[in-house]
């Protein structure tokens, strides 16, 4: 039987929640015990995208929250970052490498390029009330883990 696990918190878009979400993930993959190359590959992932979260989703001082989820499907590891704020107008210009809505904040404008470097997958869909960012990754060995 092909194993299947998945976690999902829920916290604050606050810049002190972004390492928290990084070793939340990390730690919920190591039961299939991934390479320290493939856990800094999806550490630094999750960190691009819980950024954007709190530099861009929530504009006014009032933070919302983000929705961190991870699934394990085998060897796959699938993260969802979901937010509920203002959303991306334009996706595509988002995703070019050196672009930032941001640049008097000092922003390099490379977080989907470095999702999309150490994932195997991206995938971004945004609207008016929110954005979810989904990165797939698929682990080259997994451990013998223990169904049921």
């Amino acid at each position: 039987m092909k194993y299947s696990n998945f976690m999902e918190v829920s916290f604050k878009a606050m810049s002190v929640n972004e390492g928290f979400a990084r070793v939340c993930v990390a730690s919920f993959c190591v039961q299939l015990n991934p390479s320290v190359d493939e856990i800094t590959d999806i550490k630094t992932a999750v960190s691009e995208a819980v950024t954007n979260c709190v530099v861009h989703a929530y504009p006014t001082s009032v933070k919302g929250d983000v929705v961190l989820r991870c699934e394990l499907e085998g060897n796959n590891v699938s993260i969802t970052v979901t937010d509920r704020g203002v959303g991306i107008k334009d996706i595509n210009k988002a995703r070019e490498p050196f672009y930032t809505s941001k640049p008097s904040s000092e922003r390099s404008g490379m977080g989907f390029t470095v999702m999309e470097s150490f994932m195997d997958d991206v995938q971004v869909t945004s609207n008016s009330f929110g954005t979810t960012v989904k990165m797939t990754k698929k682990l080259a060995s997994v451990a013998d883990v223990e169904v049921g």
